[in-house]
């Protein structure tokens, strides 16, 4: 029960509203104090989380809870290590990656799955790190999408697995099993996986001064400042690519900390995030980040109303969403954010905030809105307002939420 509700994203309170229950009720459940012994409750918690009862039962292995024929030959994928025959060029594999990360930012899930296991049986041959690292990565980011965070995580491990001892290109696996170990529901541990991968590649936050923080808009390059204990050795260059990897993980970890309730920290972490982002303008996103003051701004959106402040996280969405670097954005950055704040707005009991995300995530994305089980727990609890608010009622039904 606990596994399959952590899958849908929901927490025990959610999960306690649906059931119509007490959190203490779902807790005792999960925890193996108090029994599911009536079959009936069964049936109703099979329900709300989506699965076939004999799931919940064990006499079933998931994939007849409806788990698509694709995510098993992801999986399947993900088991191979043998070196294919005859490896694939290295030229033709760029190709294949740079358009499986096209059919990603522009939400064509239904393509990317499709693509996916061939991609993953074609880079096992190909000795490259970077190809290796780039389509675990991928991988990754469509699991989480599916919702499939441990399959994710299985991905996101190979690719900082890759990632061997380039320090770069662990980052961005780090990036990637952030993502699913905060979409399993493990925020802690995400907090301190970020955290860590970002301090090996950025300057401690008490050396970051303004001149500093702006020394990529110049160029392609930034250098990490003095050290302060007297050394005077300048640290490596670090290019402005590796700046916007470090953003990204301090953002991830700062979504991880207002996971786990800590919204101070957030702030923190999201104001250190900011100071990287004052000094990137106009460089190649090479590792696909889409870091940038845009996201920055986002984020706050989605911590302002992790933490109840409503009135703050409606105000800096109403703002951030009229700029021309949001338009900017790859689509899939944008539904997911909408949909993420959808959620949020929900947990703060704003249903009308929500709906408009919503509408609004399924007119730039619609995979994002159709295709998540994430996104369609949000609808859920959306549309059972009465009336429902304008627009939902469209959505469940192409999602088949109506009865």
């Amino acid at each position: 029960m606990a596994r399959w509700r952590v899958r849908r994203s929901m927490t025990q309170q959610m999960l306690a509203d649906r059931l119509r229950r007490s959190k203490s009720w779902v807790d005792k459940v999960e925890r193996g104090v108090r029994a599911l012994d009536r079959y009936s409750v069964i049936q109703e918690l099979a329900d709300v989380l989506r699965v076939d009862p004999e799931v919940l039962l064990g006499q079933q292995r998931s994939a007849s809870a409806g788990t698509p024929d694709w995510v098993d030959d992801i999986r399947a994928a993900l088991a191979r290590y043998e070196t294919p025959q005859v490896p694939a060029q290295t030229d033709e594999l760029r190709r294949q990656v740079g358009y499986a990360w096209l059919s990603y930012q522009h939400a064509h899930y239904g393509q990317l799955v499709r693509v996916v296991p061939g991609l993953l049986d074609a880079v096992q041959g190909a000795r490259t790190p970077e190809l290796l690292v780039q389509a675990n990565r991928i991988t990754s980011s469509l699991l989480v999408k599916l919702g499939e965070a441990d399959l994710a995580w299985l991905a996101a491990d190979r690719a900082m697995s890759a990632a061997a001892d380039d320090p770069i290109l662990a980052a961005t696996a780090a990036i990637s099993v952030a993502q699913a170990i905060r979409a399993s529901g493990r925020d802690r541990l995400a907090l301190t996986a970020t955290l860590a991968a970002a301090n090996r590649i950025l300057p401690a936050p008490s050396h970051l001064t303004d001149h500093e923080v702006d020394g990529p808009r110049g160029d392609q390059t930034a250098r990490q400042p003095h050290d302060q204990r007297g050394e005077g050795a300048l640290a490596r260059q670090r290019s402005v690519g590796e700046w916007a990897v470090g953003g990204t993980l301090l953002l991830q970890a700062a979504l991880a900390a207002a996971g786990c309730g800590d919204t101070r920290r957030a702030d923190e972490l999201i104001d250190r995030a900011a100071g990287v982002a004052a000094g990137l303008r106009g460089y190649d996103d090479v590792y696909r980040t889409s870091f940038g003051p845009v996201a920055v701004e986002l984020a706050r959106v989605l911590v302002a109303a992790q933490r109840g402040d409503a009135v703050e996280a409606l105000q800096r969405h109403s703002t951030v969403v009229r700029r021309e670097s949001w338009r900017r954005l790859p689509a899939e950055y944008r539904g997911a954010y909408l949909v993420d704040v959808a959620r949020a707005y929900l947990q703060v009991g704003d249903l009308r905030g929500a709906a408009r995300a919503l509408v609004d995530a399924d007119s730039v994305a619609p995979a994002e809105v159709r295709c998540r089980p994430l996104a369609r727990t949000v609808i859920a609890d959306v549309a059972r307002a009465q009336p429902a608010p304008a627009g939902v009622a469209r959505l469940a039904a192409l999602v088949g939420l109506t009865r």
